[in-house]
């Protein structure tokens, strides 16, 4: 499958991966096929892979779902899902989850640039990646509720964890647009920089993130990721053992 069919490539350029989604005609609206072809970009991602970047061609970084592809009767669309006996329906909505959780991988950083509309499964692809670079332009929304849907593409979690419960209830539940301004204040930006700098503030993350020894930061991504789960005295015991590992393979004694 190439990216004319699916709608999104990968690109590898040493340890910087780049997932592209190319359809700027139609804002990049996403479609089962692109989730499908994220998920494989997982398996096919080189080893030396350190930062994975996710973009939008043209305008928008993506205006959410295909509503020409899901509102049809052909594959993926609302009209064939809901058709399927319920497990295969919800094993058909795992496959496209997977087009999405693969960026959460502990052994890369994934880094969101966002310019002009995220929306729907755009938002939600948005905040699968560790990091969010916004345009000032930029326009995020949970827009689900506004079709008689629920956010299902992983994002659910993730949005609760940055913003808290009661500020995701009302974003999914009104499906209303943040301004950048605004998702910077929630915690939802990891930078606001003006549309045209958006390039070069990627890159200079990227760099600083590649700086860095590959071994420590898995370390403290997964101390960090796994934080919320544990009590203080088992967050403390996680620091004590990982560090006791880079400590051993500093001095040429890991595994």
């Amino acid at each position: 499958m190439t990216a004319e069919t699916t709608g999104v490539r990968l690109d590898c350029d040493g340890p910087v991966a780049t997932v592209t989604l190319c359809r700027p005609d139609v804002l990049n609206a996403q479609t089962p096929a692109m989730w499908r072809a994220m998920r494989d970009f997982s398996r096919d991602l080189p080893g030396d892979v350190r930062v994975v970047v996710v973009r939008g061609e043209g305008r928008a970084f993506s205006a959410g779902l295909d509503l020409a592809v899901a509102g049809a009767s052909g594959p993926g669309s609302f009209a064939e899902l809901s058709t399927l006996p319920e497990q295969e329906c919800a094993d058909r909505i795992a496959e496209f989850q997977q087009g999405f959780t693969w960026l959460h991988r502990p052994d890369v950083i994934s880094v969101a640039a966002v310019q002009g509309h995220a929306i729907g499964a755009g938002f939600q692809l948005a905040l699968a990646c560790d990091l969010r670079v916004l345009a000032e332009d930029a326009k995020l929304s949970m827009a689900e509720v506004t079709l008689g849907l629920v956010p299902d593409l992983a994002g659910t979690k993730r949005l609760v964890e940055l913003v808290g419960y009661s500020r995701a209830l009302e974003m999914c539940a009104t499906g209303r647009r943040l301004a950048a301004a605004e998702a910077d204040r929630l915690g939802l930006a990891t930078l606001v920089v003006p549309p045209a700098e958006l390039d070069g503030a990627v890159r200079d993350l990227t760099a600083g993130l590649l700086s860095a020894n590959r071994d420590a930061v898995v370390e403290i991504k997964a101390l960090l990721a796994g934080a919320a789960g544990r009590t203080h005295a088992e967050q403390q015991r996680a620091e004590r053992e990982a560090q006791t590992r880079r400590l051993r393979d500093l001095a040429g004694r890991g595994e």
